[in-house]
């Protein structure tokens, strides 16, 4: 069988310490940049490759040395970078971090390259064989970009699995745009602590997040709002997370684990809970995955650290083992409808 294709679209950016930044003029200046590539549908895509899939990374960088130097640290990553946009004008995405009294403080800088995604003929006829899409908030905070996703994600076939990762980040999202996106995603992945954010957005009644009851209502009621959607992820950090489905629910307690630094394990969970809800798996086995990926992430330094074979090969035997456990030895069973 040929492997799934899977598209992560949106922001490429990378995230500078202060010793790495200079910033002039709300751009960050960098020759050669000593900081973590990222943006979460890069995160996104990067894991789905290294899960299998033909993952391909739709964004634009930079004609810089930042746009050189991004595509030179994914060239040896299982991400296909073929598809990304030179811009001659905009530079390629930046985000700097400062810090005040010890806590991180980021600055995602505008306009960036990937504010002016064009929407192309490759991209459109990849958005039509895509087995999955992976899209956020963040990407969409210029219109052009906006655009481009929502329209690549209403051009996939039905059966595509589409997720909308909500990654709220002041003052780059709307109502407007969680709306717009809710009603072409066939499923919704965001944190506990944006759960009640989304819903006020939406004017739904919110809930708490430290009461998984109260997230679990939270979800259904996005359900009943919109739909396209199959199911809300809910993931609660060390504590785990929720998947909601229209007739089932699934709470993971997390995997106990010493956090290196917490970049990009959302996003491992996103790619790993996307791998297996293609493959027809059951909701623990879909929790499972999520879990322990975004856990093995969040061990590391970086959001796309080298990962050894043996280290794959027992995280997916370890998944492999719940699913037999749970009576269902091919991953498959009760998949969501």
């Amino acid at each position: 069988m040929e492997p799934h294709l899977i598209l992560g679209i949106g922001e490429l950016l990378w995230d500078l310490l202060p010793a790495d930044n200079k910033v002039n003029g709300g751009a960050a200046k960098q020759a050669s940049p000593n900081g973590s590539l990222g943006g979460a549908p890069a995160n996104f895509t990067v894991m789905a490759g290294r899960l299998g899939s033909h993952a391909i990374i739709l964004s634009r960088i930079g004609r810089d040395e930042l746009g050189r130097e991004a595509v030179a640290r994914l060239d040896p990553l299982p991400a296909d970078t073929e598809y990304l946009q030179v811009d001659p004008i905009h530079g390629t995405g930046v985000g700097t971090v400062d810090f005040k009294d010890g806590q991180p403080q980021f600055v995602i800088h505008e306009p960036a390259a990937w504010d002016f995604m064009e929407l192309t003929d490759d991209w459109v006829r990849l958005a039509e064989r895509a087995d999955a899409i992976c899209f956020g908030s963040l990407a969409q905070r210029a219109l052009e970009s906006r655009q481009t996703i929502q329209t690549l994600a209403a051009q996939t076939k039905s059966e595509c699995v589409r997720v909308f990762d909500v990654n709220l980040r002041t003052p780059f999202y709307s109502s407007e745009v969680i709306q717009e996106s809710l009603e072409l995603a066939s499923v919704m992945k965001m944190s506990d602590v944006e759960l009640p954010l989304v819903l006020g957005l939406l004017g739904l009644p919110t809930s708490d997040c430290d009461d998984p009851a109260a997230l679990r209502c939270g979800a259904e009621r996005l359900l009943a709002e919109f739909p396209t959607l199959r199911m809300v992820a809910v993931t609660r950090g060390s504590r785990g997370s929720l998947l909601v489905t229209r007739d089932d629910a699934h709470e993971h307690p997390g995997v106990p684990t010493k956090v290196a630094d917490t970049i990009g394990a959302g996003d491992a969970f996103a790619a790993a809970m996307t791998t297996y809800l293609m493959r027809g798996a059951d909701l623990a086995t879909i929790n499972a995955a999520g879990n322990r990926w975004g856990s093995w992430v969040a061990s590391q330094v970086g959001a796309m650290p080298p990962l050894p074979g043996d280290v794959r090969a027992r995280m997916t035997s370890m998944i492999e083992a719940r699913s037999a456990a749970a009576g269902n030895p091919t991953g498959v069973g009760n998949p969501v409808k």
